[in-house]
């Protein structure tokens, strides 16, 4: 057994080559230019439209705008629900270790289930529980925030010719 077990963390494959310069440059001005927009329209309207997981969110739509986790779906639905679960667990049991793991794992198994798996969205609940969020965190920054993101990132990933964003919508 424990030979078995060992042997699973032996590598048959190699790591992927990296992106072409250019690919990596037009994902650095993606994320470049969302964040920015983004940060921009929080500051005009006075509304938090801005949290960390759209960080990673950005890694995802313009770094690999090709992977079924980038995709509009994904984004705007995994956020919302995770956003909604880590809610319930914070105003179910309150900021505690059983409520952001709880928060993490249903957002995980409910992402599956709903096929919208989106891994920065596993961090709402964490933000929501650890913040004390209220019930409008849905709304602003969650959903406006994430259909602002995926609004950008139609634009900017068509502009190149050598990218098509998204590859699927359901």
């Amino acid at each position: 057994m424990p030979r078995k077990y060992i042997a699973k963390f032996k590598t048959a494959e190699r790591s992927p080559s990296a992106p072409h310069v250019s690919h990596a440059i037009y994902s650095l001005l993606g994320g470049l230019l969302a964040i920015s927009l983004i940060t921009l329209l929080s500051h005009s309207t006075a509304t938090p439209l801005l949290i960390a997981p759209f960080g990673a969110t950005c890694v995802l739509a313009f770094g690999v705008p090709d992977s079924p986790l980038a995709q509009p779906r994904n984004i705007i639905g995994g956020h919302l629900i995770a956003a909604v679960i880590g809610l319930c667990c914070f105003y179910l049991m309150g900021n505690t270790w059983y409520s952001l793991a709880l928060g993490v794992s249903i957002s995980i198994a409910v992402m599956q289930m709903t096929r919208t798996i989106h891994p920065p969205a596993g961090a709402n609940p964490l933000v929501i529980i650890l913040t004390g969020a209220k019930w409008n965190f849905i709304f602003s920054p969650i959903l406006v925030g994430s259909v602002t993101l995926v609004a950008i990132a139609l634009i900017f990933n068509n502009l190149s010719s050598k990218r098509r964003y998204p590859r699927y919508w359901l």
